[in-house]
């Protein structure tokens, strides 16, 4: 009998898969006649210097209806079952720029576009390669000697043809910011490996106060775990980072605000000499196509920038959809340093209260308070233009202390401060923080706060 009844549930689970299959590959077959012909118009090319590639118009405001298309939401319906249909459509009524098409901005673009971003410009002046099919989201070796623009152009189409999709072989300069950047768009996704274009578009999403995420060098490198996301002042051991920084603030006065994907990998390897014809070395710049550009190599392990696109195309979705993120800190601390803040803070309880009984954190509790919440730095020490290399200069004068003396030492009443601060904040009430400096004290609550529901002590 019970054998029975498991065989009907299972007939009838089968019977309902088919049924809803068939439902939806009828649906497909209208797409498809309408894809056909988008794929036939998306491979005409108009030459190569300065082209948009063909298709779809794309000057027109994106559909904020996509999630009402019945194949368009089947498509989407994990990620409307983890935002929720408010946010999905959010994403799916953006619009957003990505300027590089290679290993890193293939795979965000690509990412993007099957997140459901309604509209994308992609740009990028280069061709596919060969060489580059190690690390590209969707070249084939038929696609080598098309512009990166088209390829992706081409292949969206079959992946999403409702995103509206334009695709311009252009490089980017001064005399091409405004066809690239116009028209409002939600994000800027920096995939550019060169610095004086990189430098350039980065200062001028400053100026226009547009949203942009740039990726630095993802070559030479191997390690996925150490990839993060964090202001550009924060970003370590990556050449490109520290030469963009530079330029941004000599050229253009920019300090920080940006966020960057990096590695906190050091380069395994260095740019290749660069062989010509007769397999000799020779000058470089003497084979470049467009002056400035790099033509040696630097070698590439392919998953690496495939990592940093996604990581990137996560990133963006997740701002779009209005879904709060906590990246990691990058807080250079060892497992030592937080022993180290620990003692310091069982010692100061003895000295100033008499005993340690009302120490209620250990070491790991003092890693979280550290890292995630004072991100490794004093609590008057928290905007971001203060965020940088520089902090870590001061990670030997740091100790925790509480906040309400009031209270215990427990994970919601320990703040971090430097040695010098914390003899003024002892003599001083609460009451006289928040009456004297209301900003300070909001934020610190505010933080605190955060610590009490990730621990279940709010109610």
């Amino acid at each position: 009998m019970e054998k029975g009844k498991y065989l009907a549930l299972v007939g009838t689970g089968a019977l309902f898969g088919s049924v809803s299959t068939i439902f939806f590959l009828r649906l497909l077959q209208n797409h498809k006649k309408v894809a056909r012909q988008y794929n036939k118009n998306a491979t005409e090319l108009n030459g190569l210097e300065t082209c948009t590639i063909a298709g779809k118009k794309n000057d027109k405001a994106v559909n904020e209806d996509l999630l009402k298309d019945e194949i368009v939401s089947e498509h989407l319906t994990r990620n409307i079952q983890f935002f929720g249909f408010e946010s999905q459509q959010k994403v799916s009524a953006s619009y957003v720029v990505v300027i590089g098409l290679g290993g890193v901005g293939s795979h965000a673009a690509s990412m993007l576009l099957r997140s459901g971003v309604g509209k994308l410009l992609l740009v990028d002046f280069d061709q596919v390669s060969l060489s580059s099919l190690n690390r590209h989201a969707v070249a084939t070796r038929a696609d080598v000697g098309i512009p990166k623009a088209q390829c992706l152009k081409e292949h969206f189409s079959s992946i999403f043809p409702e995103c509206q999709v334009d695709a311009k072989v252009l490089l980017y300069d001064s005399s091409t910011e405004e066809e690239i950047l116009s028209g409002h768009p939600d994000f800027v996704l920096d995939c550019i490996d060169n610095i004086d274009t990189k430098v350039a578009l980065l200062a001028a999403c400053v100026r226009r106060g547009l949203k942009v995420l740039s990726a630095t060098g993802a070559g030479a490198r191997a390690d996925p775990t150490r990839i993060r996301i964090a202001d550009l002042r924060e970003s370590t051991n990556d050449p490109l980072s520290r030469s963009v920084r530079h330029r941004l603030r000599k050229d253009h006065g920019i300090e920080g605000g940006i966020p960057v994907v990096f590695s906190l990998e050091k380069p395994k390897a260095k740019l290749l000499p660069f062989k010509g014809p007769n397999g000799e070395e020779e000058n470089p710049s003497d084979y470049q196509i467009v002056p400035g550009f790099r033509v040696r190599i630097i070698p590439v392990l392919g998953t690496i920038p495939a990592i940093f696109g996604q990581v990137m195309a996560s990133y963006v979705v997740t701002e779009l959809a209005g879904f709060q993120v906590q990246t990691e800190p990058i807080v250079n601390f060892d497992t030592d340093h937080y022993h180290t803040l620990h003692q310091r803070l069982i010692e100061h309880e003895e000295l100033v209260y008499g005993t340690s009984q009302q120490v209620q954190v250990d070491v790991e509790e003092v890693m979280y308070i550290v890292k995630e919440l004072w991100h490794g730095r004093s609590a008057r020490d928290q905007l971001v233009k203060e965020a940088g290399r520089g902090m870590w200069r001061s990670v030997n004068e740091l100790m925790l202390v509480r906040w309400d003396c009031e209270k215990p030492a427990s994970i919601s009443n320990l703040i971090l401060l430097k040695f010098k601060e914390v003899d003024e904040h002892e003599s001083r009430t609460l009451d006289e923080i928040k009456e004297k400096e209301p900003e300070f004290y909001n934020s610190v609550s505010a933080v605190l706060k955060r610590a009490e529901i990730d621990f279940g002590y709010a109610h």
